[in-house]
């Protein structure tokens, strides 16, 4: 079977090359998929400052749900001090180092602030020192509260050495001068105080956190440090210190930032969405191609059930071709994906969704996956194709070899139009929902009627050519009507085409005009919903200072400023019975946020935003019984378990998230405990601008922004999210566009004989040009046709759902442009290999056959 499997690919390349490269390109979009899965399940930042330390104890910084993935908590859970004198008894240890981080910035000598790692904990106590590895100190420690010791990349950013006098702006503290009493030689780790100086500035003196740090430091005797662990570990549960964690090894990178773990879960989530739209089309492509090549040897089939070959045997021969020209292509589009996983990691670094220095976690294991699915892809489709040639009574097979059923299947039609009904139902979900849920549902609608387009292809197809047909004048050209007789009689082998070529159109559509139109709502509800015009954050301070909100309201033509941050809420809820867990963005705000903005409140009011309360947008409250009266259970960003009363339900959840906390509620369940912005609303005046400006402007690391950026392109301030769907989306096409190319130079290279019989009855080259021109445009055309029928409707529903508007935001030269792309592919791919067709002699291509 192997050697006559062998001998048929050797005289079928045209057509399995398509297979091959269908093959390539989905196995590297499964393997870099897998590659983003699995490194973020098990790679591990860089131990960084804490590399000195052997053992690391902190707190379990992710929600662990029942019969789920857990999910990161990205704000900075602490651990009790006194567990650090404890655990210093401990046999092995020989230091034990209780280390704290708190918001912490530089101020050179022009005003500027100077980058110090991350300047939300970049400030620590001096005994901290003891957790790096190695690292050398020019002077000596911090001795009281006027001196710091920094390291050495922001001692050169800051322009000072040892002895020289520095601002520094520490918690919530006004920028204060200190001396620098030392440099430490270990890039980023910081700024260090004297570790009573430090105590004070975190609030670790007075406040909810008084007495606790965020993690401990162990270092060991050589050669100790699992068995320090394990005694570590034996020791918390046995005294009642719950949720925290000892780790060794390259995991202890991951507790040097609370955000880790949310980034790296974003990989996991981020692998988790793609996978199902690349599982989709990778299997779509992969089964037109095998269609087309199995179909291109139904004589050679057909001839061996004559001689006598089982049912069993035709499809295992099938199965057997096309496994050995996938296996060719598996390898190199296995490493492809290793390189595409690099690329797309690269790219979300770019965009700030994950730390720069993550790694990726290149194994096996994604390779090995990859191959079985492939393998089982391959195995499925084969058969699948070669069924109908296998099943058929011998005689009847050879004579169908050389044309296709008369009529389409019946079944296959009507499931077709099934799935299509379906899909456009699943398109009316934007009308009911308004969240990213009801949005992928458009994009989803999409690609399940383009398939069903492709099972219902066939019979829509011939009822074109027999429509076209019944028009077409008796006295039009020989290739006219040449080309409609082929589309009529070769419904199956056009329908193919079209379908692969609609689905491309309708995947772009769909899924562009999904962001963009999302986006779109998202900035109108944004705009119409932010009253203030200014914004004052403080990035490069990790924070606001303590008394900024007070001196802004006191400036000249402010009429109301409010504090907004944002944070993490998970939120366990029952749904038929099950619990299910919500993990999302939530916006922190004060009593008097509905002075800076409005978000359409329905019912309540944000006054009431007091205490442990809680505003819900209206598909929340719906979907989750959570009306106002009711009392919710959530859990805060720093894993704390709370109560919470809905005090106001809202509409505008795209433009300020599903959830709203008061600011009493998230008080001491913040990494900094800082306000990130304050939203001032002025009179208007240019007398208010200009005082709010001298007021960034005196104080270094303010930075003040206009809440209505200008309108232009929609694109330019997207989230990161927007760009990679966008990034996902061109790859895609790509993989889409080279398969139909290839699967349209395969057809029609295999119409030699074809094109061989008209030209021994007469027909001349350039009139089977012409013929095959025509089929292009007809190609070209079905497949725009029947690609936009399929995506108006999701499209207009998205759009009235979304903008109140029965069509989607989007570039205005995107139809065209796919319009232009897929005629010139059908053209090109099918004039090419028609003149390459051409230069054989006539009677050669029908004998060769």
């Amino acid at each position: 079977m192997f050697s006559l499997a062998l001998r048929m690919v050797g005289r079928r390349i045209t057509a399995l090359i398509a297979v091959a490269c269908a093959v390539l390109g989905g196995a590297a979009l499964i393997t870099g998929t897998g590659v983003l899965a699995e490194s973020g399940l098990r790679s591990h930042l860089p131990v960084g400052r804490l590399g000195g330390a052997d053992v690391v104890v902190a707190a379990d910084q992710e929600f662990h749900p029942s019969g789920d993935l857990p999910i990161a908590l990205p704000e900075r859970r602490t651990v009790p001090g006194e567990l650090v004198r404890e655990l210093a008894e401990l046999p092995g240890v020989t230091e034990a180092v209780g280390d704290i981080g708190f918001p912490t910035a530089l101020v050179d000598a022009h005003g500027q602030v100077v980058p110090a790692g991350d300047p939300r904990a970049s400030g620590h106590g001096w005994s901290s020192v003891k957790l790096l590895d190695g690292a050398q100190v020019h002077g000596s420690g911090p001795s009281g509260s006027g001196e710091i010791a920094v390291d050495s990349a922001t001692a050169t950013a800051a322009g000072v050495k040892v002895g020289d006098p520095i601002e520094a702006v520490a918690g919530a503290r006004p920028a204060a001068r200190y001396r620098v009493s030392a440099v430490v030689d270990a890039p980023g780790a910081g700024v260090f105080f004297a570790d009573t100086t430090a105590v004070r500035l975190s609030g670790r003196d007075g406040d909810s956190r008084a007495g606790t740090v965020d993690l401990i430091g162990l270092r060991t005797a050589p050669g100790s440090e699992e068995r320090v662990a394990d005694e570590v570990r034996t020791k918390l549960k046995g005294t009642g210190f719950t949720g925290l964690e000892a780790v060794t090894g390259a995991s202890r990178g991951d507790l040097v930032s609370p955000g880790a773990g949310a980034s790296r879960s974003l990989l996991v989530l981020l692998a988790g969405s793609l996978a199902g739209i690349i599982l989709l089309i990778t299997g779509f492509v992969m089964a037109s191609a095998l269609a087309v090549s199995i179909a291109g040897q139904r004589r050679d089939l057909a001839l061996m059930r004559a001689v006598g070959a089982t049912p069993k045997q035709i499809r295992r021969l099938a199965a057997a071709q096309s496994t050995l020209v996938a296996a060719m292509a598996l390898v190199p589009g296995v490493a492809l994906g290793y390189l595409l996983a690099g690329q797309f990691r690269g790219l979300l670094a770019d965009r700030g969704v994950v730390p720069s220095e993550l790694p990726l976690t290149l194994s096996p294991l994604p390779a090995l996956a990859t191959i079985v699915l492939m393998a089982l892809v391959v195995q499925v489709s084969a058969r699948g194709s070669a069924w109908r040639t296998s099943r058929m009574p011998a005689t009847e097979a050879v004579a169908e070899s050389r044309s296709e059923p008369r009529e389409p299947s019946r079944t296959r039609t009507r499931i077709g139009l099934l799935v299509i009904v379906a899909a456009t139902t699943m398109s009316a979900t934007p009308l009911f929902s308004r969240t990213a849920i009801g949005a992928t549902a458009t994009s989803i609608a999409g690609i399940l009627g383009a398939i069903g387009l492709a099972l219902a292809g066939p019979a829509l197809v011939r009822g074109i050519g027999n429509a076209a047909a019944r028009r077409t004048r008796s006295g039009v050209s020989a290739p006219t009507w040449l080309a409609m007789a082929n589309v009529r009689a070769y419904a199956l082998r056009n329908a193919g085409i079209v379908s692969t070529l609609a689905m491309a159109v309708v995947f772009v559509l769909t899924y562009t005009l999904t962001q963009t139109t999302v986006l779109a709502a998202t900035a109108d509800e944004t705009r119409v919903g932010t009253l203030a015009q200014q914004r004052l954050g403080a990035p490069g301070l990790g924070g606001l200072p303590d008394g900024t909100l007070s001196a802004v309201r006191d400036t000249t033509g402010v009429r109301a400023a409010a504090p907004v941050s944002t944070t993490t809420v998970v939120w366990p809820y029952k749904m038929f019975g099950d619990t299910e867990t919500d993990s999302g963005s939530a916006t922190i705000l004060t009593p008097d946020a509905s002075d800076v903005l409005d978000l359409d409140v329905r019912a309540g009011s944000l006054d009431r935003l007091t205490g442990a309360t809680i505003a819900v947008s209206s598909d929340v409250a719906r979907s989750r019984a959570a009306e106002v009266g009711h009392r919710v259970s959530l859990v805060l960003g720093d894993g704390a378990r709370v109560d919470a009363g809905v005090v106001a339900v809202y509409a505008r959840a795209l433009g300020f998230g599903t959830v709203v906390l008061s600011h009493d509620l998230a008080a001491g369940h913040t990494t900094t405990g800082l306000d990130q912005s304050i939203l001032v609303r002025t009179d208007g005046t240019a007398t208010a601008h200009e005082a709010l400006t001298a007021f960034a402007a005196s104080h270094p690391g303010l930075a003040l922004e206009d809440t209505n950026p200008p309108s232009g392109d929609g694109l330019r301030d997207a989230p990161p999210e927007v760009w990679i769907n966008l990034a996902v989306i061109a790859v895609l096409l790509v993989y889409l566009l080279l398969s139909i190319a290839n699967k349209l130079v395969a057809a029609t290279a295999q119409r030699r004989v074809e094109l061989g019989a008209l030209r021994l009855i007469g027909t001349t080259p350039r009139q089977i040009r012409a013929m095959m021109r025509r089929e292009a445009a007809v190609t070209a055309a079905t497949a725009l046709t029947t690609a936009l029928l399929l995506s108006a409707v999701p499209l207009a529903l998205l759009g009235q759902g979304f903008l109140g508007r029965p069509w989607p935001a989007g570039p205005a030269w995107l139809l065209p442009g796919l319009a232009l792309t897929v005629t010139v592919t059908a053209f090109l791919t099918i004039e090419l290999p028609t003149r390459q067709a051409l230069r054989t002699p006539p009677a050669d291509a029908v004998r060769a056959q």
